[in-house]
């Protein structure tokens, strides 16, 4: 079995269309029908039912496929680990962030490794909550930050931090005559919330804190930004969500912030990352680094 094979394999297994495949690898389609055989034959398995409704993976070559990512961001964590080290360094880290999970501490706080450890590689991808699970499984990411801890079973949660959730209202707006919003005002006013497939483990906490309400609370917008929220809610489309740390940095003269008379109402910062016994030690000292530095 060659690499080749298993190139050819996942390409098939993409496209599910032996031309548009063979169009992709840059090849014709008899030397990719070939590999496709020689690689069942090895395996001894049928990897992909052909009929008249076109070309599909049958439950082994779903599995495979499964396998053979793995293999490949293997590969690729080899290759940048390599790469890296050859350019002076001593390894990479593959962090994700998501549902907004970027303040300033996180931004100290990453300035401080690259200090002392200038040596590892720190690359950050800002993605979904459900993108971000899907690599910590496959090893594509090695470590993340989200603020959910509903993940699963197989992935590693630990609270880092807590913010106070802050509502953000238009000036001239009847819940200023409070200081502190009580929790079943909510549900008088229209909402403006984070578009749940940009931040989903944020609306799932913010979902949590309003289910006692009586009536379920209108939504009059989604915004996939902070600042689009802000703008929203400054022109008068409802009322919105924040931490106090994130609209320390975002602060409007059309939008008053008023915390809520709620204690529970905080956002947790959850680190994220798979089970594993064995972690690379670069790996290793950024969590006892980040223990430390955040009291944990």
């Amino acid at each position: 079995m060659e690499l080749r094979h298993l190139r050819y394999f996942v390409a098939l297994a993409e496209e599910l269309h032996f031309t548009r495949a063979a169009e992709r690898l840059h090849i014709e389609q008899p030397p990719l029908s070939r590999a496709i055989k020689e690689l069942e034959d090895e395996l001894g398995v049928v990897l992909f039912d052909r009929n008249r409704r076109g070309t599909e993976l049958t439950a082994a070559g779903a599995t495979f496929l499964q396998d053979v990512r793995r293999l490949f961001t293997t590969l690729e964590q080899a290759r940048e680990n390599a790469k890296a080290i050859g350019a002076g360094l001593r390894g990479s880290l593959r962090i994700a962030i998501s549902d907004g999970a970027i303040d300033p501490r996180l931004s100290a706080f990453l300035a401080r490794c690259r200090e002392e450890d200038p040596e590892i590689e720190m690359r950050l991808y800002e993605v979904p909550l459900a993108e971000q699970l899907r690599g910590l499984r496959s090893g594509d990411f090695m470590i993340g930050f989200a603020h959910s801890a509903d993940v699963g079973d197989d992935i590693v949660t630990e609270p880092i931090w807590q913010d106070p959730l802050v509502v953000a209202v238009p000036t001239r707006h009847p819940l200023l005559s409070y200081k502190e919003i009580p929790l079943h005002e909510l549900a008088c006013y229209p909402l403006v919330l984070c578009d749940p497939q940009v931040c989903e483990g944020y609306c799932r906490e913010l979902a949590r804190l309003l289910r006692p309400l009586e009536r379920e609370p209108k939504v009059a917008e989604h915004a996939s930004s902070l600042d689009m929220m802000l703008t929203l809610v400054g022109a008068g489309y409802g009322i919105g969500f924040t931490t106090t740390t994130r609209i320390a940095v975002s602060q409007r003269p059309d939008v008053v912030i008023r915390p809520l008379a709620v204690d529970s109402a905080v956002i947790t910062t959850y680190l994220l990352r798979s089970y594993n016994e064995s972690q690379p030690a670069q790996l290793e000292r950024f969590i006892a680094r980040l223990r430390t530095h955040f009291g944990g």
